[in-house]
């Protein structure tokens, strides 16, 4: 079965979410567990007539890098990294961990370094996303390490991928066609008002999306996709959220977070766990203000696993973003972070679309 799945996931990343046209330049991105999506990925974009390029990084690399190394490497730009963004057209990162606490005991101030150093690589990358002039797709390669951060054996984890991709369908490109008319007439219907509201009852959120677009994510830079996204007006951000699912970066874990936000700037927050890394993520620029309010439309993904990819698609959930808006959708937030936290709306949840409610219990209402 994996040879045949596998080669499903390759023609689908490089015939669908990637688009790979001939001529085109294509890197392949991820770490060497991934080696047998990679080859078929590989293979694939070959027979679309693009030119493949690969990118591989060993076990502890990137520890090794923050434990060793000193301010002037930290901060250097990594040159082919750059390049890559800067003129490649099309760039796939295979997510494919060996360790998901690797970085936890790292010094936040060298990761900060390091952050600092591949800034203008990831301004380039956010900029040409925007436009699709680099066509970019982030999906998973299931390893033990996420299997057991999402309590599965790696056959348990492995149906779970392969199915929120639709790659047990007999034509996963067809279901993908589907999810993208499903969610056109929901963005279409969001499009079209100013004011949105998030409420249930542990919270309520109010901001503004005038003058921003709301985006449907269909499968194409995110494999899983579904949902639809857009960026807040950065100072219309006004009341309370509790995310009501675990949050992860950096190798660390926050839960049951609750954001205080006025005009648009959260000053007050609270978790159950991981406070002190809140207090350290808020101190970064940008960080305060929201970059993304998001609604989670994808059905086959029924439990969370821990994985930002997977959960924040979750149907019958919202998700917001600290930091970094998206280009794309009007958004002029800056900040090195963008962190996805997700909460249930299935029991009371409803969204207003200007006062009017369109959205309750995880469903909307005119579909």
């Amino acid at each position: 079965m994996t040879n045949t799945i596998l080669q499903k996931y390759a023609h689908l990343l490089v015939n669908y979410s990637l688009d790979v046209q001939p001529g085109d330049k294509v890197l392949i991105r991820s770490t060497t567990l991934a080696e047998p999506l990679v080859r078929e990925v590989y293979r694939e974009t070959l027979r679309a007539g693009g030119h493949p390029e690969t990118m591989l990084e060993f076990q502890g690399q990137e520890r090794i890098l923050l434990e060793e190394g000193n301010e002037f490497q930290l901060t250097q730009d990594p040159q082919f990294l750059h390049i890559a963004m800067a003129e490649y057209d099309c760039y796939l990162r295979i997510r494919a961990p060996y360790n998901l606490r690797e970085m936890q005991n790292v010094s936040p101030k060298k990761a900060g370094l390091l952050k600092a150093g591949r800034a203008p690589a990831m301004r380039t990358y956010t900029k040409r996303t925007a436009t699709r002039a680099l066509k970019r797709s982030l999906c998973q390669y299931p390893t033990m390490a996420n299997a057991q951060e999402a309590g599965m054996s790696l056959e348990e984890y492995e149906k779970f991928v392969y199915g929120a991709c639709f790659l047990f369908d007999e034509n996963p490109e067809k279901r993908w066609l589907e999810v993208r008319q499903y969610q056109q007439a929901i963005v279409d219907v969001l499009n079209r008002h100013d004011e949105i509201r998030y409420k249930n009852d542990k919270f309520d959120i109010t901001f503004s999306t005038k003058g921003r677009t709301w985006i449907n994510s269909d499968g194409q830079t995110n494999m899983p996709s579904g949902e639809v996204y857009t960026s807040p007006v950065e100072d219309s951000v006004n009341g309370m959220i509790h995310f009501s699912l675990p949050a992860f970066h950096g190798g660390h874990e926050v839960t049951d977070a609750t954001l205080w936000v006025k005009d648009g700037e959260i000053y007050k927050w609270e978790a159950k766990k991981g406070k002190n890394y809140l207090d350290y993520v808020f101190s970064l620029d940008g960080a305060r203000r929201f970059g993304e309010a998001a609604i989670g439309t994808n059905r086959n993904i029924q439990r969370v696993t821990k994985n930002i990819l997977f959960d924040e698609k979750m149907g019958g959930t919202v998700h917001m973003a600290i930091g970094q808006s998206y280009l794309q959708t009007g958004g002029k937030n800056q900040s090195s972070i963008h962190w996805d936290m997700i909460t249930d709306m299935q029991n009371g949840g409803e969204i207003y679309a200007d006062g009017q409610v369109i959205y309750r219990d995880g469903d909307f209402l005119f579909l």
